[in-house]
């Protein structure tokens, strides 16, 4: 099994770690091996942003996503940017009130996860990239939702974790 994951978005919206508590979760509770990769503007926030992840039960001699077999695309610019990326017929999930994809359904499944609005509902914007990591791994099932959400509780300061969990779960409901 070798699953590549491509998440981007617009900087300042957590996407490097999202892809960061992917490969956590996969390593150090799944047993898998892993590799993240990111790339990001210089300003802090506004620019693109890209966290590469690659989950395998064998090693990993590449480092870079080549076609993702899932994309998490939480804007429009990096929707554009990268939905090409991804392999023919794979998923790409996308924040269905940011994004909109076009003819470029019949291609790829499209699962739109209306993360922004989620993460409001729950009073905290900036946990919108965790709404989105629950909707992946619930869809891919690369490894189970407690495993993700172990890794959360590890990853995040523990004053917000029960609003990220909040988030993944209804990130994986919406799914």
């Amino acid at each position: 099994m070798r699953v590549e994951i491509r998440i981007a978005g617009t900087g300042g919206m957590g996407v490097v770690l999202a892809g960061v508590i992917v490969g956590h979760a996969a390593v150090v509770h799944g047993g898998l091996n892993a590799v993240q990769t990111q790339s990001y503007g210089s300003e802090a926030r506004g620019t693109d942003a890209k966290s590469e992840v690659i989950v395998s039960d064998q090693p990993i001699h590449y480092p870079k996503v080549q076609k993702a077999d899932y994309s998490v695309l939480m804007s429009q610019k990096a929707f554009d940017a990268y939905a090409s990326g991804a392999k023919e017929h794979s998923t790409i999930i996308i924040d269905s009130d940011l994004v909109d994809c076009g003819t470029t359904q019949t291609e790829y499944d499209i699962v739109g996860v209306p993360a922004m609005r989620l993460a409001d509902d729950l009073g905290q914007r900036m946990v919108s990239n965790m709404v989105m990591l629950g909707a992946l791994i619930k869809k891919s099932r690369v490894f189970p939702l407690e495993i993700l959400e172990k890794a959360v509780g590890e990853m995040v300061p523990a004053k917000s974790f029960d609003v990220n969990l909040q988030a993944v779960r209804a990130g994986a409901a919406h799914v």
